[in-house]
């Protein structure tokens, strides 16, 4: 279909919440997405895309065509889209790992059912719970929680092996109450299966307050036994809840989230707390774009979090508003038969919480970030903000650097991406100003030169940069813009402008038009780099120049006299001053004719001594 026939469709869309699909030419779902009113949210794709996100101006490029599903409810929306990503997996979707990267219990369905690890639920009549953390953290819990309550976790199959052997080592270590033996009833198992299913779907608590009323009763009765091996039944329990090795979901009470975007990657962390205690944690990296802030991404990530999974908390925080917090409660509340509340804390310990998340999440996306991914990222962002159609590869940057009218020089400091380029790096001595400074005009000289080396093929001298950076104001961007149209150059200049206090603050085009950087800290500390090196460069070369001009004496200027008869005057006459006021036989002592007469002629100009 045509932009216009796509357009069309979507003003035909009723006013009614409902899920999009966005396809290719191929048919393929590249993009799902929900509304509350489908016309107003379909149609904004298909008008002017100049307000659009670079993600979104891509996506809507490839769209060919696109289905609506309607629903009843905003509610109804979040859980078929949160189907529907999982199904289609588009591509302009953030998309989390599927669920093989986190293990499932499986509780078979026999007459004396095992627990299992899985990779992921399958069309039988074995009952799972999850997904959890890693596979090994839920292995050990489930040890703790077969150990704690006595059941078996050997190799051994029931009802066949009933009887065929002596117990193993576990019953004789008290891990084990012997279900290999026909003394113990398979109903007394499945009894026992019951309450460890009740711990992984988190209701511990209730089960110890379950088995406390029935050792009680025993109690009351005279069953002294039975009571005793309720009372440890119950102590190993109470001591499996206060561990830290918990895993992700199971027993949890709140889930703390943090989100970070990061140079190239972002990451998630969730933090599972209970009772206080922090009890797990569990991070993934994922693709996401520049443009979206955390809402966005957590209204994407959310929903594919825990929609799939068995297991709830009561609470969970988030770090930012996702516009979908009542209705993902409302789905988590019906799911888990249960209140779960959704929500954004402001300030106190749950915020403090949120602070700890996103450490967690930036730690993990550093880590994993390369320092190239790095500065791949600070060059896309500085491409993004001046609107240069690519990331830079190359940088020149120049610098002015004079002591009132004398010795006036520049310098060209050149990057190679992030990095300085000194191979490349330049200077010069201004030639065409005398009698007094002239920033613009000394900055249009430099230029000049620069470009007419370029256009002579002079190699150290090419390529031209992807961009001119200059040390200074609009005014200087727009002295060094004229020389450039001379030669017909159309590389983009700007200045780089700094504060009251000396400190870079924006970059400044010919046009007069201010770019902020200082909330990108990349490009910030890129840019800052590239003035104080350029400035640095500059000042080294002027501290030499002035430096040499310092040293100089009259006695330089005089022909037929190098270093060594300079060397011989000052040890016969000790100053200069007493080689100006020297006599031309005493000059002839010391040099040869023609030298000395040339030094008392420099010294005695229409018969006078120079002044000192």
């Amino acid at each position: 279909m045509t932009r216009e026939e796509l357009k069309e469709k979507a003003n035909d869309l009723p006013l009614l919440p409902g899920v999009y699909l966005m396809m290719d030419k191929t048919g393929k779902v590249i993009y799902v997405g929900k509304a509350k009113k489908l016309k107003n949210r379909v149609s904004q794709y298909f008008q002017d895309t100049a307000s659009h996100t670079s993600k979104t101006r891509a996506m809507v490029s490839q769209v060919d065509r696109f289905d609506t599903i309607f629903v009843s409810s905003e509610f109804e929306a979040l859980i078929l889209e949160n189907s529907l990503i999982k199904r289609h997996m588009p591509r302009y979707n953030i998309l989390l790992k599927d669920d093989k990267g986190y293990p499932f219990v499986r509780l078979s369905k026999e007459e004396y059912p095992r627990f299992s690890l899985a990779n992921r639920p399958a069309e039988d009549s074995a009952r799972y719970f999850g997904p959890f953390g890693g596979r090994r953290e839920t292995r050990m819990a489930l040890d703790a929680v077969c150990t704690a309550l006595k059941l078996p976790t050997c190799r051994r199959q029931f009802p066949r092996d009933i009887d065929a052997d002596r117990p193993c080592l576990n019953y004789h270590m008290g891990r084990c109450d012997g279900f290999c033996q026909s003394r113990m009833s398979a109903e007394e198992y499945r009894r026992r299966m019951e309450q460890a299913v009740r711990v992984l779907e988190g209701k511990g608590k209730q089960l110890l307050r379950d088995m406390t009323a029935e050792m009680e009763a025993e109690a009351e009765e005279l069953h002294f036994e039975r009571a005793a091996v309720l009372r440890d039944r119950i102590s190993a329990l109470s001591a499996l809840s206060k561990r830290q090795t918990v895993i992700a979901g199971i027993c949890a009470d709140t889930d703390v989230w943090g989100i970070y975007r990061g140079a190239g990657k972002a990451c998630y962390a969730v933090l599972h707390v209970e009772e206080g205690q922090l009890t797990g944690r569990e991070t993934e990296l994922f693709a996401t774009h520049n443009e979206e802030d955390e809402g966005e991404m957590l209204s994407a990530i959310t929903a594919q979090y825990y929609l799939p999974r068995a297991i709830l908390p009561r609470e969970i925080l988030l770090p930012a508003d996702s516009g979908d917090c009542e209705d993902l409660s409302e789905a988590l509340s019906r799911r888990a038969g249960r209140r779960v509340w959704v929500h954004v804390p402001q300030r106190g310990e749950k915020a403090e919480l949120l602070a700890m998340a996103r450490r967690n999440a930036a730690e993990e996306a550093e880590r994993a970030t390369t320092v190239q991914e790095r500065a791949d990222h600070t060059l896309e962002l500085l491409a993004k903000m001046t609107g240069l159609p690519q990331p830079p590869r190359r940088l020149e940057s120049f610098d002015i650097s004079n002591t009132g009218a004398s010795d006036i020089v520049a310098s060209m400091v050149v990057y190679s991406g992030v990095k300085p380029l000194k191979s490349a790096y330049r200077r010069f001595r201004i030639k065409d100003l005398s009698g007094h400074p002239d920033d613009y005009a000394s900055m249009q000289e430099v230029l000049r030169r620069r470009l007419q080396r370029a256009a002579d093929g002079d190699e150290k001298f090419l390529p031209l940069p992807d961009a001119f950076l200059i040390d200074g104001g609009v005014t200087h961007t727009q002295a060094v813009r004229r020389v450039a149209e001379e030669f017909g150059c159309d590389v983009p200049i700007f200045g780089m402008v700094k504060d009251d206090r000396h400190r870079t603050r924006a970059l400044v085009t010919p046009d007069g038009r201010e770019i902020g950087i200082a909330g990108q800290q990349a490009v910030f500390s890129l840019i800052a780099q590239i003035q104080e090196e350029t400035h640095r460069f500059a000042i080294t070369y002027h501290h030499e120049s002035h430096g040499k001009s310092a040293l100089r004496s009259p006695l330089d200027d005089i022909p037929g006299v190098g270093p060594r008869r300079r060397e011989l005057l000052r040890k016969r006459f000790g100053s200069l001053k007493a080689i100006r006021s020297a006599s031309l036989p005493e000059l002839e002592a010391v040099l040869p004719r023609d030298a000395a007469r040339a030094v008392f002629g420099h010294f005695h100009k229409n018969g006078e001594a120079e002044p000192l």
